[in-house]
């Protein structure tokens, strides 16, 4: 025993906060599971549920294997048996077993034709996540395949522990592995060192009064210091998302590092950039998988999405997938649409633009390789006909791949897509506070086509953007966007450095800016404007840079009126059309030029009254960080002559009249122009958007190419190994037979079917006149010194009868050879060829 462990443990805890561990294992699961108890102390008051995959044929003995490494009782699981602490339950053979309430439910497996894969330890760990919550714990020991991958990820979404053997201690790295590149695991230890991790979490201060630690944590100031170096490191500012997930994922990194308060653990992740990307993926954990809630993707398939490639227009469809985390989404709507695709008989362009704040789940998306333990979640015929298996993991279809593009998209905070068809945004709006909800919202009705569908998720709505959307399905979240635009605030907002300044009404009333209307003496002042200015002080307005009203003084009936449509301030638009084109010109030139400018003869016609008027324009004195403002005094003039004018004014006659107009006719024009230019821009920008997203699906199908042809590299370089060491025997072989036939000192002449020689050794020149480069000619071509003997006759008739022919012969020298003739065998009755054997008999 761990005696340094134990000593944690004497001290009594409250019931609730007991924990349950599910540890799942498979082959060479026995030795990490008894390593793993003989340091568990038995006072640690948590509650152990082992997973193996056990075989249906045999009786388990780990009953009473495990009972002798470990004190704590062991039980084999039964139906309805009540899960206490300091106890250990083992699954039976042939059962899946699950947790509700506190309480073990047993389920008979299902046959092996019905399903492709049973995972009996992910049944249990999501039924222990949704049972126990933050108080579970996963525990992931040595096994082959992937089962646990899914299960690990339910009890972090959770807030539960994910712990995992390291591969190096593991016998069978499969299921460790695969839970490990989920991302999600806060421990990767031997199964030795794992139980005094487990007791530090247990006893940790913010485990043990969690309802008080999320209080502090949303009202402590280290979270706005913890805020601002997540922003720093990944760009992400998380300060309106929900603060209850929030509290409580800041509270697991607390209680995993085991700092004291939330202020140690700012300085601990500020010194360990490594902290810092754990809590952000934390943060941005994503729980998804195929064809998540079939209820509703049922739907989709049978009802709206054939709805949609029915009256689509273009034969063109574009989808946006918010929020897709590792991709199960994105391409469980792509494997969707192909089938709602084959059914109706339909050829359509498929754009999915699939987008997540989360760059790595991108990456890992973007391959579309996954864990085995998908069958779970797909039907055969689907698996079959959209996957194929690479080793242990199952690779997506490239027809499937190439209809989607994977980005890094932060959804409140980059530009939003357009001319989208449909929209799927499930369980994320959830995690935001209703200024960023309303946010996505509005990008989501931005990007939508009128009659365009948005999915959400079971526990979402769209608020108060509830006007822009019908609902077509209560229960499946699924809305209709009527089109809509958002309405257009009737205040208008200016830059920083006047948002104090307040746009009156044209009415004839004082409005002055900013703070100081709250002082007494201007108080007193704009009361005295009040009353005076409609008998004594003439129709004065004062306009910013860009010809808006910003502040009136007299009486401006007769003059100012409001235009139809949106509110507009412009001064331009306000007056009378007589007076429009000079009013601007002069107010430009003095902004221009700082200098007063009057116009007179300025004549404007009120209920068949002409009144002629005199135009004072002249700029506002100021400090020169002032922003610069113009006021413009109407007077009335009853009798003036030209004689009468000041030598600065200029008086608008005929002539003048007749050259506005014709400049005003030039502006109108170059304002067309401006607009059909502007219109063709936007034109180019969306051929530039669309391009650009082709290039985007092009760079993805070139990656997936590459990866195609290095994975085809690695398999040449397997052959071409083999080959070698195959060349390297044949010539061994071929080395051995040249000595063996060298070393007998006999004759040897190998033919083939047409009687061609195909090998002979060195002793066959005593007799016949042979080189290297007679290989392949035939054996009639050969002149040899053997006395009466017909060598082709002879082999001829061998090749016929498949018998034996021996003959003595005489060379021309004299000597005496045995001349055997046999048939080349290649098979038990197979013959290819003949063999002719001569031997030297003269002794």
């Amino acid at each position: 025993m761990n005696t340094k462990t134990d000593k944690v443990l004497i001290k009594n805890k409250p019931e609730e906060q007991n924990a349950i561990v599910g540890i799942g294992a498979s082959a060479g699961g026995l030795e990490a599971i008894e390593s793993f108890f003989q340091v568990m102390p038995v006072d640690s008051g948590m509650a152990f549920v082992v997973i193996q995959h056990l075989s249906p044929d045999y009786k388990s003995m780990m009953v009473e294997l495990l009972s002798r490494k470990t004190k704590i009782p062991v039980h084999r699981a039964e139906d309805g048996l009540e899960v206490k602490p300091d106890n250990i339950y083992l699954i039976p053979p042939k059962k899946n077993i699950s947790i509700f309430h506190g309480k073990l439910i047993l389920t008979n497996q299902k046959n092996r034709e019905e399903i492709l894969i049973n995972l009996p330890v992910d049944i249990f760990l999501k039924s222990l996540a949704e049972d126990q919550g933050d108080r579970a714990v996963a525990v992931i020991l040595s096994g082959t395949g992937s089962d646990g991958t899914r299960g690990v990820r339910l009890i972090k979404e959770r807030g539960g522990l994910v712990l995992v053997q390291d591969e190096a201690s593991a016998k069978f790295d499969g299921m460790p592995k695969a839970a490990v590149s989920t991302g999600v695991a806060d421990f990767i230890l031997p199964p030795g060192e794992m139980p005094s991790q487990l007791l530090a979490w247990l006893h940790h201060p913010y485990t043990v009064k969690q309802e008080s630690t999320h209080k502090e944590i949303r009202q402590d100031s280290g979270l706005t210091k913890l805020f601002s170096l997540l922003r720093s490191k990944t760009q992400v500012d998380f300060t309106h998302y929900k603060m209850n997930t929030i509290s409580r994922r800041i509270q697991r990194r607390i209680t995993v590092t085991q700092s004291q308060n939330l202020d140690a653990y700012v300085d601990y992740a500020a010194k360990i950039p490594a902290e810092v990307k754990s809590l952000y993926r934390e943060l941005l954990i994503g729980v998804t998988s195929f064809f998540r809630d079939s209820d509703v993707m049922g739907q989709l398939e049978h009802q709206f999405l054939p709805q949609m490639f029915k009256t689509m227009t273009d034969n063109e469809l574009r989808f946006w997938i918010a929020g897709c985390s590792t991709g199960e989404e994105a391409y469980t709507i792509a494997i969707l649409s192909c089938e709602v695709c084959e059914k109706l008989g339909v050829n359509a362009d498929i754009k999915i633009f699939a987008t997540d704040i989360d760059k790595e789940a991108i990456a890992k998306a973007g391959i579309g390789l996954f864990s085995e333990s998908i069958a779970a979640d797909l039907s055969p015929a689907v698996l079959t006909k959209y996957f194929y298996r690479r080793g242990d993991q199952y690779q997506i279809a490239r027809r499937i791949r190439e209809m989607i593009v994977f980005a890094q998209h932060n959804l409140v905070k980059d530009p939003p897509f357009t001319r989208i068809d449909f929209v799927s945004c499930r369980n994320l709006l959830i995690y935001l506070q209703p200024v960023l909800q309303q946010r996505a919202l509005e990008m989501f009705n931005f990007s939508l086509k009128p009659g365009g569908m948005l999915l959400l998720g079971t526990s979402e709505t769209t608020g108060t953007m509830d006007n822009f959307f019908e609902i077509l399905d209560q229960k499946g979240k699924i809305y209709k966007a009527l089109g809509k635009t958002n309405p257009v605030p009737v205040q208008i907002e200016h830059s920083k450095r006047n948002q104090n300044i307040q746009i009156p009404l044209p009415a004839g009333n004082i409005r002055i800016p900013g703070r100081a209307a709250d002082r007494s003496e201007e108080k007193l002042a704009l009361r005295l404007l009040n009353a005076i200015s409609n008998w004594y002080i003439p129709l004065c307005v004062v306009v910013n840079e860009q010809l808006e009203v910003v502040y009136t003084t007299g009486d401006s009936r007769g003059l100012f009126t409001l235009p139809p449509g949106r509110a507009v301030y412009d001064i331009t638009k306000m007056v009378d059309q007589k007076i429009a084109i000079p009013l601007a010109t002069g107010i430009q030139k003095v902004f221009r030029t700082n200098e007063e400018t009057i116009y007179t003869n300025v004549r404007v016609h009120e209920q068949n009254i002409e009144r002629n008027l005199r135009l004072n324009i002249r700029s506002l004195p100021g400090r020169k960080t002032d922003e610069p403002f113009v006021s413009v005094i109407f007077e009335d003039i009853n009798e003036m002559t030209t004689d009468d004018l000041p030598p600065n004014e200029c008086n608008l006659d005929e002539e003048t009249d007749q050259r506005l107009r014709d400049l005003e006719q030039e502006l109108q024009f170059s304002r067309e122009n401006l607009q059909a230019t502007i219109e063709e821009l936007e034109t180019s920008n969306e051929e530039l958007q669309a391009t650009n997203e082709e290039l985007l699906a092009s760079n993805e199908e070139l990656q997936s190419t590459n990866e195609e042809l290095q994975s085809t590299n690695e398999e040449l370089y397997t052959v071409n190994s083999e080959y070698q060491k195959k060349i390297m025997e044949l010539t061994e072989a071929k080395n051995d037979i040249e000595n063996l036939l060298s070393s007998s000192r006999i004759g040897t002449l190998i033919l083939d079917e047409d009687l061609s020689i195909r090998h002979f050794s060195k002793s066959t020149k005593d007799l016949f006149n042979i080189l290297e480069s007679d290989i392949g000619r035939p054996l009639a071509h050969l002149s040899h010194k053997i006395s009466d003997f017909d060598l082709i006759t002879s082999v001829q008739k061998v090749q016929k009868s498949d018998e034996t022919m021996e003959k003595r012969v005489k060379s021309e020298n004299g000597k005496c050879y045995l001349v055997r003739i046999i048939p080349y065998r290649v098979g038990p009755d197979s013959y290819a060829g003949i063999v002719v054997t001569i031997v030297d008999i003269s002794d």
